[in-house]
């Protein structure tokens, strides 16, 4: 009987650390999992928060062009401006990215402003 009451004793053991230790896994998992979601929650807000300001931007005190020139892209490029077009005496075609803080361009940005710098830039009419 003493042999059957050690191996119980010892099996009771074991099933409570392998439950302790699935609920120490389930909690941090779960802690992970709402780590992740705060995470993409603040992200959500910080790329809505930025669309606002890519849209309020040019109605600010010290923005360089008349807002009556400018035309919204929003991917790639925040705006195009045709500067004085909204006078009637267009001066310059502008592709206009708008920045905050250390933020720096992305590589497809890059490339565009690569590109229109080069002068590598095309008018074509397509016809239906």
């Amino acid at each position: 009987m003493n042999n059957l009451s050690q191996y119980i004793f010892l099996i009771s053991g074991l099933i409570i650390w392998v439950f302790f230790w699935y609920i120490v896994w389930k909690t941090i998992k779960h802690l992970e999992l709402k780590k992740q979601r705060w995470l993409s929650v603040k992200k959500s807000r910080e790329v809505i928060l930025w669309e606002v300001y890519e849209k309020v931007a040019p109605m600010l005190e010290n923005f360089p062009y008349n807002h009556k020139d400018l035309t919204f892209v929003g991917r790639w490029i925040d705006y195009i401006v045709f500067d004085w077009l909204a006078e009637w005496n267009l001066k310059n075609i502008v592709f206009l990215e708008i920045k905050s803080g250390k933020s720096t361009l992305n590589k497809n940005e890059r490339d565009i402003r690569d590109i229109v710098e080069k002068w590598k830039v095309s008018y074509e009419i397509y016809k239906i």
